[in-house]
Parts: C-alpha cells; sequence; structure tokens
C-alpha cells in the first residue's frame, strides 16, 4: 500500500504568506530550460520536452561515457590511442567543422582527446577516442544510448559521437540534455571539474609550425560567478546552442537554451539566463546533509523501522519576493521490505510553497536494515497477527 506521512514546515516569522508568482522572464530563445539542481526545481521551461538535434552538446555523452569507464577502473587517463588514416580523412579540414588538428598516426592520451573534445569541440577527437574504446564509432555510439536509457533519457537517441547532422537519427531535448549535465556533474565530479572549466587547450601545429591554441567556447565561462561547464553546439540544422552550469553559494544551476540564431546571441541569451537564475531565485535550506527527516516501516527486516536522511544539503528555491511558508511530505511505499542498504534511497520528499510547483527530494536509507531469519519473521508475524 502506499503510505504517506506529511508533515509541515514553517519558516520565517511571517505570521501571513506573501503571495508571489514565479519572477518574470521571456527567453529569446526558441527552446529554453533552467533547472536548480540544489532542490530539483525546475525554474523556466519553454520547449523543454521538444525533440531537437544536439549538434555539439551530443559530445557531452560521449565525455560522459568516457568519465564513467575512467571512474571504474576501465579506462586510464595515460592510455593512448592512434588516429587511423581513415579517420583522419573523413575529420580534417574546413569540411569537417570543429576540429583537434590531430595528424594521421599519431598517438593521443585519453586525457587529451577528452580536452579535445570538452574545450575544442573536436569532432576528430570525437570519433579517434570512440574507436579507440569500442573498436568502431557505432560500437560507441550504442554505449552512449545503454547509457542514456540508463539515465531515463526518455526522448533522446545518439546515432554518432560527435553530434555531427545525421538526418535525424541523432535528437535530444532539452530536459534530457539538463539530466546528462547532472549526471556528469553528481556521478563524476571530480572528471566535471578537471576538463569541463578548463579556458583554452593547445594541440596540433599550424603549416608554419606554430602551435594551435584555442579559447572554450562557453559563453558563460568568467561572465557569470561559478561558471564551469558544460557545452555549446552550432549546425545550421539545429542553429546555436548551448548547456551550461554554474554554483554560487551552494546553489547549482543547469541551464539549456537552443535554436538561436547566431554566436552573439547565444553569448547574450545565456549570460542573461543564467544570471536571472541566480538574482531572481533564493534558496530557502530544509535539512541538512545525514539529517534524519522520518522513519519508515521495514517489512521482514532486522529492524521494524529505518530512518530516512537526507543525501545531500537540502533546499527549495523560492523566488526572492516569496513566502516563507513551506511544507513538506515524505512519500514512500510501505512497509518498506528488507533488505535495504544504507544510502539506498526509498522516499521522496515533496516540498510545497505557495509559489512554486511541488519540489521533488530524494530520501535515502540512513542505515543497513538485513531481512530477518526465521525467528525474528515468526516474531515479526505474531506481532502482525496480536496488532
Amino acid at each position: 500500500m502506499k503510505k504517506t506521512v506529511a508533515a509541515t514546515l514553517f519558516v520565517g516569522l511571517l505570521a501571513q504568506p506573501l503571495v508571489a508568482a514565479a519572477p518574470p522572464y521571456t527567453s529569446e530563445a526558441p527552446i529554453a530550460y533552467l533547472k536548480d539542481l540544489s532542490s530539483g526545481a525546475v525554474l523556466y521551461d519553454k520547449g523543454g520536452e521538444t525533440r531537437m538535434p544536439p549538434a555539439s552538446m551530443a559530445k557531452m555523452m560521449t565525455a560522459h561515457v568516457a568519465f564513467r569507464l575512467i571512474q571504474k577502473g576501465e579506462l586510464k587517463l595515460d592510455t593512448k590511442f592512434t588516429v587511423r588514416p581513415e579517420t583522419w580523412q573523413q575529420w580534417h579540414g574546413p569540411k569537417a567543422g570543429s576540429t583537434m588538428f590531430l595528424s594521421v598516426g599519431e598517438q593521443v592520451s585519453v586525457e587529451n582527446l577528452l580536452h579535445g573534445i570538452v574545450t575544442l569541440s573536436g569532432n576528430d577527437a570525437c570519433v579517434v577516442l570512440a574507436e579507440g574504446i569500442a573498436g568502431t564509432e557505432q560500437a560507441f555510439v550504442a554505449l552512449m544510448n545503454e547509457e542514456a536509457k540508463r539515465m531515463g533519457l526518455k526522448n533522446s537517441h545518439f546515432g554518432t559521437s560527435n553530434g555531427w547532422p545525421d538526418e535525424g537519427v541523432t535528437y535530444v531535448t532539452a530536459e534530457d540534455l539538463a539530466k546528462l549535465a547532472e549526471a556528469t556533474i553528481v556521478e563524476t565530479p571530480d572528471l566535471y571539474k578537471k576538463f569541463y572549466a578548463t579556458r583554452s587547450f593547445t594541440w596540433g601545429k599550424t603549416m608554419g609550425g606554430s602551435d594551435i591554441a584555442q579559447a572554450n567556447r562557453n559563453p558563460i565561462l568568467g561572465k557569470i560567478a561559478g561558471a564551469d561547464g558544460l557545452k555549446t553546439g552550432h549546425t545550421e540544422e539545429a542553429g546555436f546552442g548551448f548547456t551550461g552550469s554554474a554554483e554560487q553559494d551552494g546553489r547549482r544551476l543547469v541551464m539549456v537554451v537552443a535554436g538561436l540564431t547566431s554566436f552573439n546571441g547565444r553569448i547574450t541569451e545565456s549570460v542573461r539566463f543564467m544570471d536571472w537564475g541566480f538574482r531572481a531565485w533564493k534558496a530557502q535550506p530544509l535539512f541538512k546533509k545525514g539529517q534524519t527527516v522520518e522513519t519508515a516501516a521495514v517489512q521482514l527486516g532486522s529492524a521494524s523501522t529505518v530512518s530516512l536522511v537526507a543525501p545531500q544539503n537540502m533546499a527549495v528555491t523560492m523566488p526572492r519576493t516569496a513566502s516563507a511558508n513551506v511544507k513538506v511530505k515524505v512519500v514512500y511505499t510501505g512497509p518498506i521490505k528488507a533488505p535495504i542498504a544504507k544510502g539506498q534511497q526509498i522516499a521522496q520528499l515533496i516540498v510545497q510553497t505557495p509559489d512554486t510547483p511541488p519540489q521533488v527530494l530524494p530520501l535515502v536509507a540512513g542505515e543497513d536494515v538485513a531481512e530477518a531469519g526465521i525467528f525474528g519473521r515468526l516474531w515479526n508475524g505474531l506481532k502482525s497477527f496480536f496488532g
């Protein structure tokens, strides 16, 4: 059965809550999406579920797959892959879009290829990394789609490792791109920090023998405090797009804009959008990491209850002029059947304010609960029988 535990939390000294609608904003982008990862609140959604070509924003998935393999010990940063002649032939010169300027037969480390992908948006770097990891680009693309399925990207599919136009085989939504960004930030934080905030990277030589240095195209780096990712994209079909993230005072926002008509327009809208997310909204702290929020009944366990704790510092995102009246409700399917592992997500915290849609946050088990032995099962049965 579905058991719901509800509690009301009042924050502040307001006898009567103020009424404040969501802060107004009009995006210049045909598609725009903004999420506060600190609370799970979607602050802006304009076409967030509309399928679109990602262009080079697809490279976020290529990097994410590599990050996960590195984290699991199945790939090393110092492993070197060789640039095949066929790959170089396809992905060099003006017709190949943005490149890392790799050379035929060159051996390049995974670390440098990732810089070439994340910082330089190299189409050549993506294919060399994909072939090195999986043997062929299409085999690597299968890994990308498996990963998309794992993280619940319901409206996304990948046909290439670099987002090159492929007659609609590759598509995403802004909502899915935000989920992908969140997964990279949360699941591989060290690699995210190592690669995504790099301002420039040097690789390759000019015809005259000079080093080729290219700047990161991220339009909010250096313009928004705390900006540290992620990826731009542009094709004639997709227009100019950007998936970005920044963190200020413990609040991390992820934004997506797509379909803009110019390079400069992407810069202006990205900076304005992220700035609005930080200035027009505030975070109201709720629970600290590790704090017990509620307890839940356990079925057939070595203990009759398990604590439901906050896996991270939790807050609710509210308009800056909003009331401080916050109501929280714990929801889980219970009693929860043992065994239960410490840290396992077993419940949700539903946060409601008068001014925003419900915000949903995870709650995890505060301790291990083993499955009860035969005598424990008998004792639990007798307790249940006698009420």
